[in-house]
């Protein structure tokens, strides 16, 4: 799971918490972000479950994805290696794609649902099956389509003030 750190760089890492080089690598996997949604991160969606990063400068990440065919897991991955490779100390970067456990909606950030909503019309779906419209509030939102614009979403429709809405699964 990835250790909380604070952004500000002048903050050294915790005395108990994450070496140097980890909190290193956990601010660059913070700056790397979604293809999908170019301002929020990997992190914040939840994707990363696993950092390893040695003194020796071998980093391996474990990330999980939204469904295992997503066509962007590769941009991804390369994303990683890339923002990693410029950090000072890492000689090597592994990034896997772990099947377990399974993402849901539930590993994204507060601040990352809101920006969804607010940013780009995708909502979550309620522990009770409800939708709540991100431009009105209405909770009158009703499915339309299981077929989204990606696998990862579904078209629902706000008849209160007639937006069509994505919703994450």
């Amino acid at each position: 799971m990835t250790i909380p750190i604070d952004l500000d760089d002048s903050t050294p890492a915790p005395p108990m918490g994450p070496s140097p080089l980890q909190h290193r690598v956990h601010k660059a996997l913070e700056q790397v972000t979604d293809p999908e949604y170019p301002d929020i991160s990997i992190v914040d969606l939840g994707l990363v479950e696993q950092v390893t990063a040695q003194e020796n400068g071998q980093v391996l990440v474990g990330l999980i994805p939204t469904f295992s065919g997503c066509p962007a897991l590769a941009m991804i991955a390369k994303d990683v290696q890339t923002a990693l490779g410029s950090v000072p100390g890492i000689e090597s970067v592994d990034v896997r794609w772990l099947t377990s456990p399974v993402w849901s909606t539930d590993r994204i950030t507060a601040s990352a649902k809101a920006r969804l909503s607010s940013d780009y019309t995708v909502i979550l779906r309620h522990k009770d099956g409800t939708l709540r419209c991100p431009v009105c509030g209405s909770n009158a939102v009703a499915d339309q389509s299981m077929a989204g614009p990606t696998r990862c979403r579904s078209l629902a429709w706000c008849p209160s003030c007639r937006n069509p809405v994505e919703v994450m699964r």
